[in-house]
């Protein structure tokens, strides 16, 4: 059979899929295998994945460790309904209550990070009795008709939303709302969440619904004590603390959930991607007192799968037994070091945050304004060199940068690189850009 090439797998796709499926690059990728931190393109050239696929191959591409027990699980059964009492749901529910903080202990498994926020802000609601959600600009909790009036980001939102949610500040404190910096804010953005109780809220809130870093907004990072004023003030008016921990957790960014850095302990977290390396997950754990509260009857057809359940046990056991929380945090310090180093000689680069192996680069022109166009630039240019990255950011401005932690230092080195090289270009390009303010 004759090989596909891109430009007819392009034709193809946009005969045959939505086209709100978007894709990456002038002239897209055709990706046909994945090794290790690496992608192959049909025409076999090899490309560090330094998006590990949206954040998901969090131990990489094919795993040996994950590969083995997968393929095993493949053996004995695919598929078991959650009538049956099924081992791998059962451990991995118990892996995730040792390993979670605080109190949480009981967990329901569903198929994506969709469907996990969902079922936290249903079980939230039947623990509280309550109905109003506050949650934040700028965030992105899913592309259902709940999930998308969860979320922050005008792109993403549903024509019709979902009643009884409320949007307080983000603490974006690069573009922070009120006009302060971090040494002298005061933490305006996060008081911001009781004034929203107060004047739009019925001040009987179910829950409060964070992302620790926003992930689809740009990886907007909080400052420190941000979510502890949030905690004591959700806490305050009856409500529980949702940590959205699908893309921040296992590791990602240096400790093993988000939430951590800010030595918070949620009453319920959400969790997919990372958690199974690849394989269709969601979860939502809870304490034992609002989980006992989702009495059903309920059923999730592929939630509990049996191969996604030894999937995710197995990739925890490579992110523990290779030290990848802790090698996310040392390697995470030297990324930032060279984003920052780039940041310093090309004012384009306006800002970089995030943590461990969660980084951004926000692209903008003169007075911050959004550079789209510069990121476009930039993904280009490190596409040709052989570094795939990711887009964020309200208007599509914010390179994201979050390679499977299982990158080596050289790697490392190798895509600081592609990026050192592709700043320069871009500048030799817009002189214009050089004394920008």
């Amino acid at each position: 059979m004759a090989e596909t090439t891109p430009e007819q797998a392009l034709a193809r796709q946009r005969k045959f899929i939505v086209p709100a499926v978007a894709l990456y690059y002038d002239e897209p990728l055709l990706l046909v295998r994945g090794e290790g931190t690496h992608l192959v393109d049909v025409r076999g050239k090899r490309y560090l994945d330094f998006y590990a696929g949206i954040l998901t191959v969090s131990v990489g591409y094919n795993h040996p460790r994950v590969k083995t027990v997968v393929s095993a699980q493949l053996e004995e059964a695919n598929h078991l309904s959650t009538f049956y009492l099924s081992m791998p749901m059962i451990e991995l529910a118990e892996r995730l209550a040792a390993i979670t903080p605080g109190g949480l202990e009981m967990s329901f498994f569903t198929s994506s990070g969709t469907e996990a926020n969902e079922s936290a802000l249903h079980m939230a609601r039947l623990a509280t009795r309550r109905q109003e959600v506050i949650a934040l600009r700028y965030a992105y909790s899913g592309h259902s008709t709940v999930t998308r009036s969860l979320t922050g980001l005008a792109s993403w939102r549903p024509p019709v939303e979902v009643p009884g949610i409320r949007h307080a500040h983000a603490a974006y404190c690069y573009r922070c709302p009120f006009h302060r910096t971090p040494d002298t804010c005061n933490y305006e953005c996060a008081r911001d969440v009781e004034e929203v109780i107060r004047t739009t809220t019925s001040g009987q809130v179910a829950a409060f619904i964070a992302e620790p870093i926003q992930g689809a907004g740009g990886f907007i990072t909080p400052p420190d004590q941000y979510f502890q004023i949030v905690h004591e003030i959700i806490k305050r008016y009856g409500g529980l603390f949702i940590a959205d921990e699908v893309q921040t957790g296992f590791g990602r960014t240096g400790k093993m959930f988000g939430i951590e850095h800010w030595g918070v302990e949620p009453d319920l977290m959400t969790f997919a991607k990372a958690l199974a390396s690849g394989a269709p997950i969601g979860a939502t754990i809870a304490t034992r007192e609002v989980g006992a509260a989702f009495t059903g009857p309920v059923i999730s057809t592929f939630g509990g799968n049996p191969v996604s359940m030894r999937a995710a046990l197995a990739t925890l056991e490579v992110i523990e037994e290779e030290g990848l929380v802790e090698r996310a945090r040392l390697l995470g310090e030297r990324l930032r070091t060279g984003l920052d180093e780039l940041k310093a000689r090309h004012p384009f680069m306006g800002d970089v945050r995030g943590k461990g192996l969660m980084q951004a680069i926000e692209f903008v022109r003169t007075e911050k304004a959004p550079a789209p166009d510069l990121l476009r630039e930039f993904m280009e240019g490190t596409m040709r060199r052989g570094v795939l990255v990711g887009k964020g950011g309200i208007d599509g401005h914010v390179c994201r940068i979050s390679p499977p932690l299982t990158i080596t230092e050289a790697e490392l080195e190798e895509a600081l690189a592609a990026f050192g090289e592709t700043v320069r270009d871009m500048a030799g390009r817009h002189p214009e850009l050089a004394g920008m303010a």
